[in-house]
């Protein structure tokens, strides 16, 4: 019995002498790295370039409920507020898949495309597509939406 508890106390003892030096090195590891430093707010973007936090535009789709010529804006309405998106000179603006104008932005009109959100919170207008999808557009939609069925469905098992 006497070495029994012997042995199971030298266990313990060596795995405690063994574990030790690696919890002090994962200590020190951890300390010896620096605290990194404060990095300084990303400096404000022109009014017509795109944000640098956010690349990817956002997509947008509905009804157009005004239009305001003279500051080159057009509103969606939604269900819970209204959207106002501001046309630049770099917005491209088509129509039936043809170059179009502001002009051509009228209200009740079906309109869809893409948006970078400012820093101040206005949304500036990437792509703007006017009137209903075309054919092309639709045939477009339905073959990306066949591909991602058949990837998605599990295959049956014999």
């Amino acid at each position: 019995m006497k070495t029994k508890n012997k042995l199971i106390t030298a266990a313990c003892v060596a795995a405690l002498v063994l574990c030790a030096p690696l919890s002090s090195w994962a200590k020190e590891k951890k300390s010896a790295t620096p605290a990194p430093a404060a990095s300084a707010p990303p400096s404000s973007s022109t009014a017509t370039s795109p944000p640098t936090k956010a690349p990817r535009a956002v997509p947008f789709h509905g009804k157009i409920s005004a239009v305001d010529q003279a500051a080159k804006t057009f509103s969606i309405a939604g269900k819970e507020k209204t959207r106002v998106f501001k046309i630049v000179a770099a917005t491209v603006i088509t129509k039936a898949g043809n170059p179009a104008t502001m002009a051509d932005v009228v209200a009740d009109e079906e309109v869809r495309g893409s948006y970078w959100k400012r820093a101040d919170g206005s949304l500036e207008a990437k792509t703007v597509k006017l009137g209903p999808k075309t054919e092309a557009e639709m045939s477009k939609s339905k073959k990306k939406k066949k591909e991602s069925e058949t990837t998605a469905a599990p295959s049956p098992k014999p």
